[in-house]
């Protein structure tokens, strides 16, 4: 079957995706953008559930995005795009308390013996991080710079139902990523200095009044977060990418020294240089480069000719979280004050609780009722996955009787479910995954990016930051610059997740 051919193909069309299509193309080069679903925009896509806006879950664009990538999303969005006051609460315990988390009022909302035990290990902190070993797991390393007693109560559980393991199986790695170590152990301490006065004087300390935490706004469009890649969509098409959806791939093929009859040769080298992206219909496309922000564990499954069997085997061995996100249709026209309610603790398969409309002041969002999104990970084929509406339903209204949570008047209920969430960094992931890397590398004209394809846990700025690093990363035909795009990547391991 013919191929048709572009200077640089990408595959997937989330926010990686798109972003790297439009920087791609506004560089002068012709580009094909394939995703799998029939819209694009992934799990940062927005859609309307009973005449609301909703995301898949609960999402924001934080402050420490960089000037640039705001510049750009201004540009893009321009009045839409919304500075909003973070309004969040954790379940703690028997306790409410604000999140992100402030000193002040955990020093006058958690149980003294709690603030007695924050004290405690803020004082013993030196004898716990003096250790030249480094950190065995998620739970040894977060025991040491937070100390017992915020590990157990908070983060240990929290783990358990976000990725499905105990932290002691879990990779320190993750602690790195998911706990902005620069903060919560100053949060710690200063939780300890307010408890320390409360206890001695029953009072807070006058500097810790009105102090703004970290976090403590967030950008989000009128529209809904998926106003973001709705408009990096319109830009990428208005720069002539070609967007094809609903498309899967069936297989990707690396130049070869036995080219098809319709495969470029480059007189050079005698060899085909262009890469074939082949989907399930047999339709067919070329391009030197295939940038994939596909997840890099199918990637693995998609090269032809294949891996060798001991990187197969690493790449099944990589795994992701799954997540169901049930909506609820609540008759009233606000069902909480709060933007997001955490659930870290046992006894519900639910960590998170939003409420999509107080995100964002807009006109659009009906007058008499609300949706109330309930998040639940898990594993693809378990009982959450299984489970009916009603099932899932009933779960988040025990959460709303045991949590003591405001009443909900349900009067509908969706749900949909995300097979590819969180990266779990079990014991063992990174000699894995560096294995898969060295092969992917070695993957004439395909490099991978982008959340999935790093196997990262990333924000969406993070991602806008990748797809403008990867266009500079290409020569002027197109083809990318290996030794820079290294180095550009090893940055991204840097990134740690806003919360």
């Amino acid at each position: 079957m013919p191929s048709e051919t572009f200077d640089v193909i990408v595959l997937g069309a989330g926010p990686a995706g798109l972003a790297t299509a439009l920087e791609v193309a506004e560089r002068g080069f012709s580009v094909a953008l394939i995703e799998r679903e029939s819209v694009t925009g992934g799990m940062a896509g927005s859609f309307e559930v009973a005449g609301t806006r909703v995301d898949f879950g609960s999402h924001r664009l934080h402050p420490v995005t960089p000037a640039s990538v705001l510049a750009r999303l201004t540009g893009l969005l321009g009045d839409d795009l919304q500075t909003r006051r973070r309004r969040g609460r954790l379940r703690l315990g028997d306790r409410w308390v604000a999140f992100p988390l402030k000193p002040a009022d955990l020093a006058r909302s958690m149980p003294k013996a709690w603030l007695l035990g924050v004290v405690r290990d803020t004082v013993l902190s030196p004898l716990r991080t003096r250790s030249k070993t480094q950190p065995t797991s998620y739970a040894d390393s977060l025991r040491r710079s937070l100390g017992p007693t915020a590990y157990d109560t908070l983060y240990a559980p929290y783990a358990e139902k976000l990725w499905g393991l105990p932290g002691e199986r879990i990779d320190p790695e993750q602690a790195r990523v998911r706990v902005s170590a620069d903060t919560v152990p100053k949060v710690a301490a200063r939780v300890a200095r307010s408890s320390i006065t409360r206890l001695a004087h029953s009072t807070i300390p006058r500097m810790q009044r009105g102090a703004a935490p970290r976090g403590s706004t967030f950008l989000y469009p009128r529209r809904g977060f998926g106003q973001i890649v709705e408009s990096l969509e319109r830009a990428a098409r208005e720069a002539g990418v070609q967007i094809i959806t609903g498309t899967t791939v069936a297989s990707a093929i690396p130049p070869t020294l036995t080219p098809g009859p319709d495969t470029h040769i480059d007189t050079d080298t005698g060899r085909g240089s262009l890469v074939s992206i082949q989907s399930k219909d047999g339709t067919r496309w070329q391009a030197p480069t295939v940038l994939s922000t596909l997840p890099i564990p199918l990637l693995a499954r998609l090269t032809d000719p294949p891996p060798p069997s001991s990187v197969a085997e690493d790449a099944k061995a990589l795994r992701f979280r799954a997540m169901v996100l049930v909506y609820l249709r609540h008759d009233g026209a606000q069902w909480s004050d709060f933007d997001a309610h955490y659930l870290p603790g046992a006894g519900t398969p639910i960590t998170r609780i939003s409420e999509p409309s107080n995100y964002r002041d807009s006109t659009d969002d009906p007058k008499d009722h609300t949706v109330i999104c309930v998040e639940m990970p898990c594993e693809v084929g378990d009982d959450l996955w299984r489970a009916t509406d009603a099932e899932l339903s009933a779960i988040a209204h025990r959460a709303v009787s045991d949590f003591d949570l405001p009443t909900l008047r349900c009067s509908g209920v969706e749900s949909r479910r995300l097979r590819s969430v969180y990266p779990v960094y079990e014991h063992g992931f990174a000699p894995r995954l560096a294995r898969l890397e060295d092969w992917a590398d070695g993957i004439l004209g395909v490099t991978t990016l982008g959340r999935s394809g790093l196997f990262a846990h990333d924000n969406t700025h993070h991602a806008l930051i990748m797809a403008a690093a990867v266009a500079d990363c290409l020569d002027t035909n197109g083809r990318l610059d290996d030794a820079q795009w290294r180095e550009a990547r090893a940055s991204f391991r840097a990134h740690v997740v806003e919360d």
